[in-house]
């Protein structure tokens, strides 16, 4: 695990945390091209009333306007949990260079179905600030079966 993968997951972690503040389910992502951060999204399912409009997604989107191309290879993306089969889908056809996923999703990520989903090319990387990453979404759910 290098330095700067902590340094931009912590920046997704901040992400999430603007996610959970607006009542989404707290998931950030953070798209880095040549060590300069281009896009940086969180989760806006509720706000937006699209079920598409994951961390994820949303960050793509912002990247490919960034770089005038749909095509991602020199960028890594980290995201705080692991994406889902929808959001593997996506990244494959982008073709990054690199995925780093804090915390595994155990029932919906997309190495349940089929690891094969990500592009062959890209270099996937779990467990980077797993704990963190977990207590957030464990706190969250706590909170919403709470109310």
């Amino acid at each position: 695990m290098e330095a700067a993968d902590i340094r931009f997951m912590q920046m997704a972690m901040q992400q999430a945390r603007e996610a959970e503040t607006l009542g989404e389910i707290p998931i950030g992502a953070v798209i880095v091209c040549q060590s300069l951060v281009i896009a940086k999204a969180h989760n806006q399912t509720e706000m937006l009333h699209d079920v598409t409009a994951h961390a994820e997604m949303l960050a793509l989107t912002a990247a490919a306007n960034f770089l005038g191309s749909k095509y991602l290879k020199d960028c890594d993306l980290y995201v705080t949990v692991e994406p889902c089969p929808m959001c593997a889908g996506a990244l494959y056809w982008a073709q990054l260079r690199k995925v780093v996923y804090a915390a595994p999703d155990h029932k919906r990520g997309f190495s349940v179905l089929n690891k094969a989903l990500m592009h062959p090319k890209t270099q996937v990387i779990g467990g980077v600030m797993e704990q963190e990453a977990k207590m957030l979404m464990t706190d969250f759910f706590r909170k919403k079966r709470k109310n």
